[in-house]
């Protein structure tokens, strides 16, 4: 049987992805270069019972994902840098609460208001680390618009299994850009819901971690009454300084993700083989990368790609094997060298490491990659 195609935006094969996934609630407000999320969300959501808001700010719109969440929907806000900015106190909300929701952040270029309509890469360290305090993260780096979609499906699964803020960084570039997307039939595609309760109303602690480091989350209105805070609490919700208690939640998050890395890592490996060089890029930039090598390869140069597809938690292991076999990493970037510190963290001088950067609007080009990497050979 054919497939269903249709010639897609990447914002709006994210869209489609989280209706897919189940998304029944977007909470947003317009801003370059992500408004097209919002506007699929708002035609399409109708149509299968969901309900599309628009804010009066982002931070507004980060506040009525929550309170969608928690009364057991999926949901879904979209948003660029100055936005994603004003989001950063209620994603820390959602880390401590523990509450799904899935971010769209297609970058572009900062600080401030930048260049709206330019594409970047310059928000991966703001996704790990743009709330405060010790949190997990993860963050999706989809490459194509048929990606996107799948990716946005992947990120709802992961928000609702882990209970927390998933965000898909586009980069302006594949947001934007066109490409034929298969359409997958309903079922073609794994979706996952949270875990629901098990217990009796009154014997439900939200938080409870005997139960293990994901705890059930009940929904707001289905007969459970429970506490949600932004403190640090105990395992009924409320708010709690006891030294052990704040110790073990704080470190039951962390470990909820560490523990699931195989499960949640993603990456692709292009010819790294045999490779005495390998590109670590990611997003648009990777399909630059993946033409460069080619080239070079038949040029008699052995290069290959490391692409990250789940950018955190970053995929250290296999990054600190590959450093063990090559001679050199090139870490190509569309901002000015926020990935290449992470590398150089991991590989810990095992190989030479080298930066390529771009931060004018402009995307790094196959043949800057491979006058570069001719430089390192």
């Amino acid at each position: 049987m054919a497939k269903k195609v249709a010639l897609l935006q990447g914002n709006e094969a994210s869209a489609y992805g989280a209706l897919y996934a189940g998304c029944r609630f977007f909470g947003g407000y317009p801003i370059t270069p992500s408004t097209e999320v919002a506007e699929v969300m708002a035609v399409e959501l109708p149509k299968v019972g969901g309900k599309f808001i628009q804010m009066e700010d982002e931070i507004g719109a980060m506040a009525s994902i929550l309170g969608a969440s928690l009364t057991g929907a999926k949901v879904l806000t979209a948003s660029s840098g100055p936005g994603m900015s004003l989001k950063q106190e209620l994603i820390g909300y959602a880390c401590i609460a523990e509450i799904p929701c899935v971010i769209v952040n297609v970058m572009r270029g900062g600080p401030s208001t930048g260049m709206p309509t330019g594409p970047s890469q310059s928000d991966i360290m703001q996704a790990r680390w743009g709330t405060h305090g010790d949190h997990p993260t993860i963050a999706l780096v989809p490459a194509s618009c048929q990606e996107i979609f799948t990716e946005t499906v992947r990120a709802f699964n992961l928000a609702e299994i882990y209970r927390m803020p998933v965000q898909v960084l586009l980069d302006e570039i594949n947001g934007h850009m066109r490409e034929r997307i298969e359409l997958p039939e309903p079922g073609e595609l794994e979706v996952l819901d949270r875990a629901a309760p098990s217990v009796p109303p009154e014997q439900y602690l939200p938080f409870d971690p005997s139960v293990g480091d994901v705890p059930p989350l009940a929904a707001f209105g289905s007969g459970y009454r429970f506490h949600v805070t932004g403190l640090n609490k105990a395992p009924d919700g409320f708010p709690t300084t006891r030294a052990e208690l704040v110790d073990a939640e704080e470190r039951r998050q962390l470990r909820k993700i560490e523990a699931a890395r195989d499960l949640i890592e993603k990456n692709e490996e292009y010819l790294l083989d045999d490779a005495e060089v390998a590109v670590i890029a990611f997003g648009t930039i990777s399909r630059s990368a993946r033409h460069a090598v080619n080239a070079l390869r038949e040029q008699g140069i052995k290069a290959g790609l490391f692409r990250p597809i789940t950018l955190w938690p970053f995929p250290e292991r296999r990054v600190a094997e590959l450093a063990k076999q090559v001679k050199g990493m090139l870490v190509p970037e569309m901002n000015l060298g926020q990935l290449v510190l992470e590398v150089e963290r991991v590989v810990k001088g095992a190989c030479s490491v080298s930066s390529l950067t771009r931060v004018d609007g402009e995307p790094i080009t196959p043949d800057q990659i491979m006058e570069q990497i001719r430089e390192v050979c």
